[in-house]
């Protein structure tokens, strides 16, 4: 007797992939500490849209891997401990909730503990006012001294003050929403995160920064 045909299985059939199953990314918001329209950027700013963000789908196993991943920072008089609130999961506009660097162009550095897929990043500066953070990148890269494989996620620097390239993307207004970034499964060990003060401070502020990835495949 012959198979019947749906006992068949075709060539082609063994080589189709799996379907990717993806979730909404979910962020847990802290409370807003202003309401209404933020106060008219700067003359010669390319702002975003004011519009709720997009919702941003990720890998079902993605999950947020910076709380306890070595953090390090061009500030060298930022301690570890001070360094470890950035993700310590307290996104509050409080004031003991801010990690506060020097000015001039700095960045935070984490170490994933091995190349990691990464899918999506939310950054919170501070939030307690409605300001704008100048020269905001994120890279990743293969090495910590970042001179193997880096990419640049994003870049809103436009007049290229940071000397790392001009960037195409928009600058925005800080709220408790945050600022999400799409990495599109991007492969990388170390992620570093620039910004050279506010509209607001010469300061650079740091609330939370959350990392949601997986290991390589």
């Amino acid at each position: 007797m012959w198979p019947a045909a749906s006992d068949i299985l075709r060539a082609d059939d063994t080589h189709k992939p799996t379907a990717e199953v993806l979730v909404p990314l979910s962020l847990k918001l802290p409370a807003p500490v202003f309401a209404g329209t933020p106060k008219d950027a700067p003359a010669g700013t390319v702002m975003e849209e004011a519009c709720p963000p997009k919702t941003l789908m990720i890998p079902s196993d993605a999950r947020n891997i910076a709380p306890g991943k070595r953090i390090t920072c061009s500030d060298k008089n930022a301690t570890a401990a001070a360094l470890a609130k950035i993700a310590d999961g307290d996104k509050e506009a409080d004031e003991q909730s801010i990690v506060l660097l020097h000015k001039g162009l700095q960045w935070v550095q984490f170490d994933l503990g091995g190349v990691r897929q990464i899918f999506a990043i939310a950054i919170w500066h501070a939030h307690d006012t409605p300001k704008i953070y100048r020269s905001v990148i994120v890279q990743t890269a293969d090495d910590e001294d970042f001179t193997q494989n880096v990419r640049t996620l994003f870049n809103n620097d436009r007049d290229n003050a940071s000397g790392l390239g001009v960037g195409p993307d928009r600058q925005y207004f800080e709220t408790n929403q945050g600022k999400i970034i799409d990495a599109k499964g991007v492969r990388g060990r170390y992620l570093r995160l620039y910004s050279h003060g506010s509209t607001d401070s010469a300061l650079n502020e740091y609330t939370e920064v959350e990392i949601y990835a997986r290991p390589a495949q």
